[in-house]
């Protein structure tokens, strides 16, 4: 926003001056008229002494004039004089609505700074740009990647931090041929809760770094799968829901939708994901088809939507805890990723036996590369 302003501003005495030669009055008559004393009146005139509400009223009365007249030719005044304000807080006001400062100098990802300068320019750094006008090169990339056409400063500082801590998490080479053969192995993992702590190793042999990093309120991102360069994928998860259902879900999507596409964007590789799993159904129809395709992939990996359509059919609309836990027994994987596949499918409400959705989270965040939740990792860990 352009400021714009008179060309000169004049203290509100020289007017009040006009107004005494106009009608041949003395400052001593004002005094006597305003029932001030001279001194007052002169330090009024002279702008040594402000105008105060009440002095407005006594001045609008002695000239007939209106009290807010005089008020804002104070205003203009002493504005004026200070130079327009401090230029300090319209550029601190630019560095906070480029990013969450607070929320960030909280979680340990910049260091506080009252200098101006320094705080702008740890700014800079985690978005790695050269100034608070340019749009990030990753942001870039995760736009044509993602549904959603802007990101939230909140969102995109969430990106960025999963981007600077994940050379952190080591992992073997990786070959998308060896990967694509090792995925399907991880199934073996999601029959009991205590096995997700061995998603992280079980991963890093297929060269893929998995980084947890607690989510800034209101962001409702379920997870990224970006690449360092070509041969370094990683995927990142907030754990917005520590439920063992929302786990297996979120991450299959990513394996297996994004990690083989490699999308590149000006070499950097980037997905972003939204409200993969809630406690409402989710719109289908707003998602491009590549994260519908990611969603089947990840539902077909957990139960087979074949064997899934069968059991409804048999059972359907009495999903007893008996049966559910019989039916997942049958394909080994943990109750809680049948019910979550259930009210995928709006077989069952969210509100459905949701004691066996069990809350994983205390178990996988020891075994991978966590910020948040306690895990306060260094501001400059890449």
């Amino acid at each position: 926003m352009r400021k714009t302003g008179p060309a000169e501003v004049f203290a509100p005495g020289e007017f009040i001056k006009d107004e005494l030669v106009a009608r041949g009055w003395r400052q001593e008559d004002l005094a006597e008229i305003m029932g001030r004393s001279p001194k007052v009146v002169s330090e009024i005139i002279s702008g040594s002494t402000g105008i105060t509400p009440e002095t407005a009223e006594g001045l609008s009365g002695a000239f007939g004039t209106t009290a807010q007249l005089w008020m804002n030719l104070e205003a203009a005044y002493r504005l004026a004089l200070s130079g327009q304000g401090d230029p300090a807080v319209a550029r601190r006001a630019a560095i906070y609505a480029k990013a969450p400062i607070r929320a960030m100098v909280k979680r340990h990802w910049i260091e506080h700074s009252d200098d101006v300068d320094v705080l702008e320019r740890r700014v800079l750094n985690f978005l790695e740009i050269d100034k608070l006008d340019d749009e990030p090169k990753l942001l870039a990339a995760a736009r044509k990647s993602t549904s959603y056409d802007t990101l939230t400063p909140a969102q995109e500082a969430w990106l960025f931090r999963a981007k600077h801590i994940a050379p952190a998490a080591s992992a073997s080479s990786f070959s998308m041929a060896n990967f694509m053969r090792g995925v399907r192995d991880l199934r073996s993992l999601a029959a009991n809760a205590e096995d997700v702590r061995r998603v992280p190793r079980a991963l890093a042999d297929l060269g893929v770094r998995l980084v947890i990093v607690e989510p800034l309120p209101n962001t409702r991102i379920d997870g990224t799968c970006l690449w360092l360069d070509d041969r370094s994928p990683v995927v990142v998860l907030s754990m917005r829901y520590e439920r063992i259902d929302w786990f297996w879900f979120t991450l299959m999507h990513e394996l297996l939708g994004h990690v083989p596409e490699r999308r590149t964007h000006g070499g950097i590789h980037v997905s972003l994901d939204f409200d993969l799993v809630g406690d409402e159904p989710r719109t289908a129809g707003t998602r491009p088809e590549s994260e519908k395709t990611a969603d089947r992939l990840a539902a077909e990996f957990l139960v087979p939507k074949s064997e899934l359509d069968s059991f409804i059919a048999r059972v359907g609309p009495f999903y007893s805890r008996k049966r559910i836990e019989g039916f997942a027994l049958l394909q080994k994987v943990h109750p809680g990723i049948v019910v979550g596949q259930l009210q995928h499918h709006g077989a069952v409400p969210y509100t459905h036996n949701r004691e066996m959705l069990v809350k994983i989270r205390s178990v996988i965040t020891p075994a991978a590369l966590t910020d948040g939740w306690g895990h306060s990792l260094p501001a400059n860990l890449s």
